[in-house]
């Protein structure tokens, strides 16, 4: 029997896809006053949780099954409360980014929508960026005239005694298809005076908190310095030009980033304060 010359050839090997990539998808719905979860869908590191309903919302837990963010993955997050619904999304960990197996950077996108006189509250742990990690991370935030929106985020430069990795964020706000917020930040190696006395000088932790709300349009919230000792940090809470304020902080680590943001919190007068758990 002979061979043509393409069934001769060698087998060509496929070289192995490097890094996961993953989609987890979280929906929330009104039924007859009370919000259901009709889509929770994780995938790949991302295991979402039904936890305990407090009145008529509903409360997703964010679990890492696996160790993520590494180099070379690409995750992503889609949460949508529609109409009339409050859906508040926490995790159990903080999330820890680690170097991968290929020195390209990983991704970790976040997109959430916030339909008619909706709430959605993002609040979960801080991410940790290990020393050698690289991630790019963003937040894509589209809201309606009539949505509120609770906004954390914290990054950890280095776990205790190491260096910080790299983390490059981007948040983008629209609020009725109007871009309300955008900015972008880079830390750790690479990014130009991350460290210096402009940026964090010796701090190593930062995050900020967004509360978007339409009562803010005729009671906006005043801007306020907070942080009483220099060693513990430092924030900043200014209201932005449109229904909602921003709270920014740095501080030398995770608990006192957390107490100057739970600080911010606190003294933004709104309707419905928001439980931490």
């Amino acid at each position: 029997m002979s061979l043509t010359a393409e069934e001769n050839a060698p087998a060509v090997q496929q070289a192995p896809a490097v890094g996961v990539h993953a989609t987890a998808r979280i929906t929330a719905a009104d039924r007859g006053g009370v919000t259901t979860l009709p889509v929770l869908d994780g995938d790949g590191p991302f295991e979402l949780r039904r936890l305990r309903s407090r009145g008529t919302e509903a409360r997703v837990c964010v679990v890492g099954a696996m160790s993520a963010p590494l180099g070379g993955d690409r995750l992503r997050i889609e949460a949508t409360a529609q109409p009339d619904t409050t859906l508040h999304i926490t995790s159990a960990a903080a999330t820890l980014a680690l170097r991968g197996p290929t020195p390209d950077h990983a991704t970790y996108d976040v997109h959430l929508t916030v339909a008619e006189r909706a709430e959605l509250r993002w609040l979960p742990k801080p991410l940790i960026c290990a020393a050698g990690s690289n991630l790019q991370q963003t937040w894509t935030v589209d809201l309606a005239p009539t949505a509120r929106l609770i906004l954390r985020e914290e990054q950890i430069l280095g776990r205790a005694r190491e260096p910080s990795g790299h983390v490059a964020t981007r948040l983008t706000v629209r609020r009725a298809g109007r871009t309300l917020l955008a900015q972008e930040a880079a830390y750790g190696p690479g990014a130009p005076g991350w460290d210096g006395p402009a940026v964090l000088a010796d701090h190593r932790a930062t995050g900020q908190l967004l509360i978007a709300d339409p009562a803010f349009e005729t009671t906006p919230p005043d801007v306020r310095l907070l942080g009483d000792a220099p060693e513990d940090g430092h924030a900043v809470l200014t209201p932005l030009a449109g229904p909602a304020v921003l709270a920014t902080a740095v501080a030398p680590d995770g608990l006192c980033l957390r107490h100057l943001l739970d600080t911010a919190q606190s003294t933004v007068r709104r309707p419905a304060q928001v439980s931490e758990q």
